[in-house]
C-alpha cells in the first residue's frame, strides 16, 4: 500500500488547491504537499527595512515559499478565460470559465474583497476601446479581483491553517529532487532536507513547481522523455508612469489589458500586471538571477503606476532551450546593473543613450524600486524584442496619452519562465502514468487564477477515483 494517496510537489496555488479541493471532496485523502521554501508566516522579505535587496539564501521569500509568488505579488485574479494561458484550449473555453466563477468562490470565503474591478461597460470603456482599435490593439475585457499583497497573504495563511487542520501534510523546507519511476509509472518523489534523503511513494504525483520551477521540469521531462515541447518565453520590461497619466484608464478598468502585434516582426505584445499607485519590484531566482516584478497594496499607494510589456517569441527548430534563451538576457541584464535591476528613460532610449541617476532625480517620475541602477537596457534586451517594446509603447500612446513620455521609466528584465508545455490529456494526464504537471511550470497557465482554476480541477479528478 502506497503512503500517500497524492504527492504534490510544490505549494503555489496549482498545488496547494489541488489539496483543498481533494480534501473537501474525500476528507479521508492522505495528501502531502513538499514546498521547499517556508511557511507563509514565516516569509519575510527583509528590503522593507533594509531598502534594498539582500538576495537571501538559500531562497528569496518573494517567489518560494506557500503559494509561491502569490503571496508576495499584486494579488490581482483575473475572472476571465481569456487571461492567463491557454488552460482553455486544453479544457474547453466553457469549462474554464465555469471553473474560474467556482474558483472566485472559494476566494471569497477565505475573504478576498468583494468588490470587482473593471465590471461596468459603461462609455468610457467604449471610448478606450475605440481608441485602442485606431492603434492597431485589441482590449481584453476582463474584470479583476484585487486581493492586494498584503491582504493575499492573509488569504493564503487561513487556506495553509484549513488544510494543516484537514491533516494534510506539509513538508516545508524539502527540495523535490527526482521522481521515482517502475516500469513506466511514477510512484512518488525523492525528497532532500539538509542533507537527508527521503523517498515519498504515492498513488498520484502532482508537480506544481510554478514558474521558478519551470527550468527544473524541464530538465525532468528530458530525463524521463516525458512528452512536452518548447512554447512561447516572454521577454520584456516594467514600465513606471505617473497615476495622472493612467487615471482614466485606472479608474475605468483598473487593469487595461492591451494586446498589440506591431511591425515589423508581428509577435504578439501585451500589457501584463498593472498596478495602480503600486510599487516596482525585485525578485530572485536560482543563479543570483534578479528580475523585476510589480506589487501593489489595498492600503499602501505610491504616486505611479507599474505595468509589464511582454514581447512573446515562440522558436522553432533546431531550438529547443527557450527558458536558457531568457535566462541569459536576465543575466547579461543583471551584468550592467551590477546585480540589481536596469532602469532607463523612454526618451534615453530613442535618443540612443543611457539613463544617468541625476537625470532620474530631475524627473516627475521617481523610481518605486530606489535601488535599481540607472543605465542602458538596450544594450542587453534583443534587437526583436527591444523594437517591438518601442512600437508597442507608441502604440499605447494613443489610447493613454502621455504614456510614451520622454520620462516614462522601464525596467529590465521582466521574464516570465512557462515556457516548457508538458503534453498532456484533458485530466491532466501525462505520457507517464501516475504523473501529473500543473500551474505555470507546466506551460499551461500565467498568473494565480488560472493555476488555482488547474488545481481546483485536479482534485476534483483525483477525488473522483
Amino acid at each position: 500500500m502506497k503512503e500517500y494517496d497524492a504527492v504534490i510537489v510544490g505549494a503555489g496555488p496549482a498545488g496547494i488547491f489541488t489539496a483543498l479541493e481533494l480534501i473537501r471532496k474525500k476528507p479521508e485523502s492522505r495528501i502531502v504537499i513538499v514546498e521547499k521554501g517556508r511557511p507563509i508566516e514565516e516569509r519575510r522579505c527583509p528590503k522593507s527595512k533594509t531598502k534594498r535587496c539582500l538576495n537571501c539564501k538559500p531562497y528569496c521569500h518573494i517567489t518560494t515559499g506557500f503559494s509561491g509568488a502569490g503571496a508576495f505579488s499584486d494579488g490581482k485574479l483575473s475572472l476571465s478565460y481569456e487571461v492567463g494561458g491557454e488552460l482553455p484550449e486544453l479544457i474547453g473555453e466553457e469549462l474554464a470559465q465555469e471553473m474560474i466563477d467556482y474558483t472566485d468562490k472559494i476566494y471569497l470565503e477565505f475573504g478576498a474583497d468583494a468588490h470587482v474591478e473593471g465590471a461596468e461597460q459603461n462609455e468610457e470603456v467604449k471610448e478606450i476601446r475605440r481608441r485602442a482599435i485606431g492603434a492597431g490593439l485589441k482590449l481584453v475585457d476582463c474584470p479583476i479581483r484585487h486581493l492586494g499583497t498584503e491582504k493575499a497573504q492573509i488569504i493564503y495563511r487561513a487556506i495553509e491553517d484549513e488544510l494543516r487542520d484537514r491533516g494534510v501534510e506539509l513538508l516545508f523546507g524539502w527540495n523535490c529532487l527526482n521522481i521515482l519511476l517502475e516500469d513506466a509509472q511514477c510512484q512518488g518523489v525523492v525528497i532532500e532536507k539538509d542533507g537527508e534523503t527521503r523517498e515519498i511513494y504515492g498513488c498520484h504525483t502532482v508537480i506544481a513547481a510554478g514558474r521558478r520551477g519551470a527550468d527544473w521540469l524541464e530538465k525532468l521531462c528530458a530525463k524521463y522523455d516525458i512528452a512536452h515541447g518548447p512554447g512561447t518565453v516572454d521577454i520584456g520590461v516594467r514600465v513606471e508612469v505617473r497615476n495622472e497619466i493612467m487615471e482614466r484608464v485606472n479608474n475605468v478598468l483598473y487593469e487595461s489589458k492591451l494586446i498589440g502585434y506591431p511591425k515589423p516582426f508581428k509577435d504578439k505584445v501585451r500589457t501584463f500586471c498593472q498596478n495602480p499607485g503600486g510599487f516596482v519590484s525585485q525578485e530572485n531566482y536560482d543563479n543570483n538571477l534578479a528580475v523585476v516584478n510589480g506589487h501593489s497594496y489595498k492600503e499602501l499607494k505610491s504616486h505611479n503606476t507599474n505595468l509589464a510589456i511582454l514581447s512573446s517569441h515562440k522558436f522553432s527548430e533546431p531550438f529547443n532551450q527557450p527558458i536558457e534563451y531568457a535566462q541569459k538576457v536576465g543575466e547579461l541584464t543583471n551584468m550592467l546593473g551590477a546585480g540589481h535591476i536596469l532602469v532607463q528613460r523612454y526618451g534615453d532610449i530613442l535618443d540612443g543613450k543611457r539613463t544617468w541617476p541625476k537625470e532620474l532625480l530631475r524627473s516627475n517620475v521617481k523610481p518605486s524600486l530606489p535601488d535599481a541602477e540607472a543605465g542602458d537596457i538596450t544594450a542587453a534586451m534583443p534587437y526583436r524584442a527591444m523594437l517591438n517594446i518601442i512600437n508597442f509603447i507608441q502604440a499605447v500612446d494613443e489610447v493613454v496619452p502621455g504614456f510614451a513620455a520622454e520620462e516614462t521609466l522601464l525596467y529590465s528584465p521582466e521574464l516570465k519562465f512557462y515556457s516548457n508545455r508538458v503534453k498532456m490529456d484533458k485530466d491532466f494526464n501525462t505520457n507517464v502514468d501516475g504523473l501529473h504537471c500543473l500551474g505555470d511550470s507546466s506551460g499551461w497557465t500565467r498568473g494565480l487564477m488560472m493555476a488555482s482554476v488547474m488545481g481546483v480541477l485536479m482534485g476534483q479528478k483525483l477525488a473522483e477515483e
